[in-house]
């Protein structure tokens, strides 16, 4: 995986094979931070990143430079690695927690302008955890949740859906939360 853009443009990253994850390919990624970038200053963007695995996300909002970016994931070797990888680029912004994403979503009092989610694809109780995000107080208002998921996943009937965008085999459905 690499940083498409940023201070860290073209950078390559190297995840560990033993980490059980599908990161984000780089087409999809550009195509998604093109759509981000005409909707949002970076320099004021508050980043919640779920399901962060590698930190593919993650790195790509700090490398152009997000106010802050928290990432969140349940396994102990995907925190490890992106904790190290932060640190070693320099991204002080980023906070990295291992939690339970049901259970942060539950209990966190932060606010956040943009979330990111990319959940196992074949996870139970997707849809309902999308409806918790957007109708409790974990987005601000007019923020989005993209939400990373494959063809046979449609969330065109959540709350505040806006578009859903196609890149290869990965779509993304973008929700803004009305206030």
């Amino acid at each position: 995986m690499r940083i498409i853009n940023g201070k860290y443009k073209s950078r390559r990253i190297t995840a560990p094979n033993n980490l059980p994850v599908r990161p984000t390919t780089d087409m999809a990624k550009e195509g998604l931070f093109n759509v981000i970038n005409n909707e949002f200053h970076f320099d004021t963007l508050v980043v919640l990143d779920l399901f962060s695995g590698t930190g593919n996300i993650s790195y790509e909002f700090s490398s152009r430079g997000a106010k802050s970016v928290t990432s969140i994931d349940n396994n102990h070797h995907c925190i490890r690695f992106i904790k190290n990888t932060a640190s070693e680029l320099g991204f002080e912004q980023m906070n990295v927690l291992k939690s339970d994403v049901k259970k942060y979503v539950d209990t966190s009092a932060s606010t956040f302008r943009l979330i990111f989610a990319d959940p196992p694809y074949d996870m139970e109780g997707q849809e309902d955890l999308f409806k918790t995000i957007m109708q409790g107080n974990l987005l601000e208002d007019r923020g989005w949740l993209i939400i990373e998921h494959d063809a046979h996943h449609s969330f065109e009937n959540l709350p505040g859906f806006k578009q859903q965008r196609r890149y290869g085999s990965v779509n993304f459905t973008i929700l803004e939360k009305q206030s």
